[in-house]
């Protein structure tokens, strides 16, 4: 299979901290692909070089054969990389539907205007997607009413609203309550199923991506340490004594 993403000896340092060091990977195209490390890894600096949030010191990007290492983040995004992020970014102030419309890879720090980007077939994908993860009961209240889980479950639609290639989740479970994971696993494997959306997880639930990704990266200290598929890396002794604490 082809890449779609190519990170070759990407480093990357914040005055005498050096958040990420020769890390170089891939990402093949229609994969689900997974990112673990301990806290301070360099997981999120990795993610935040990626999609264009600050400059790379070293190495190079790729996403499909373009470098784009030095693009901004709105042009990034144009191309079909799409971020989620820990922390839910939604307008609490507006409807789920809102949410929705207003959710488009062609803005930057401005909001498109409600009325322009209402359209019959923009609404009834807006629609189609909230059911897709459970939301459409839901459409019509402010987002902000929504419990944490439900929130990450309307960013993921957002996020699906502009037809990504590739999307990045940054700790997509994190803060959801237990009877929700499994739902929102489903959900990741269908959007890479139906949509051909290949996906790049950074995970802490170790349950989670050993069960959802196909190829597991582990970062330590901003190197790469391992790779290969989740049970090669589940029971690899350096992760084990890197991010597990348990060898």
């Amino acid at each position: 299979m082809t890449a779609i993403l190519k990170v070759a000896g990407v480093s990357k340092a914040f005055g005498g901290v050096q958040a990420n060091r020769n890390v170089s990977l891939e990402v093949e195209a229609g994969r689900i692909v997974g990112l673990i490390g301990p806290n301070g890894s360099g997981k999120t600096t990795l993610f935040s070089s990626i999609v264009g949030y600050h400059p790379i010191d070293e190495g190079s990007i790729r996403f499909e054969g373009q470098e784009i290492s030095r693009l901004r983040v709105v042009d990034i995004a144009r191309l079909g990389l799409i971020r989620t992020f820990q922390q839910t970014r939604i307008y609490g102030g507006m409807t789920c539907v809102e949410n929705m419309l207003i959710s488009s890879s062609q803005r930057d720090a401005r909001l498109l205007d409600l009325f322009q980007a209402r359209s019959p077939e923009r609404e009834e994908r807006a629609g189609d997607l909230l059911d897709f993860v459970g939301l459409y009961p839901k459409r019509k209240l402010e987002a902000g009413s929504l419990s944490f889980g439900q929130q990450k479950l309307l960013e993921f639609a957002m996020a699906l609203m502009n037809q990504p290639k590739m999307l990045m989740l940054d700790e997509p479970t994190a803060g959801i309550n237990p009877t929700l994971i499994n739902g929102l696993i489903d959900r990741l494997k269908r959007a890479n199923e139906q949509f051909g959306i290949t996906l790049f997880v950074i995970e802490h639930n170790m349950r989670v991506i050993m069960n959802l990704a196909e190829h597991i990266y582990c970062l330590a200290h901003g190197e790469l340490l391992a790779d290969g598929r989740p049970e090669e890396v589940q029971n690899d002794p350096r992760v084990l004594d890197a991010y597990l604490g348990a060898h």
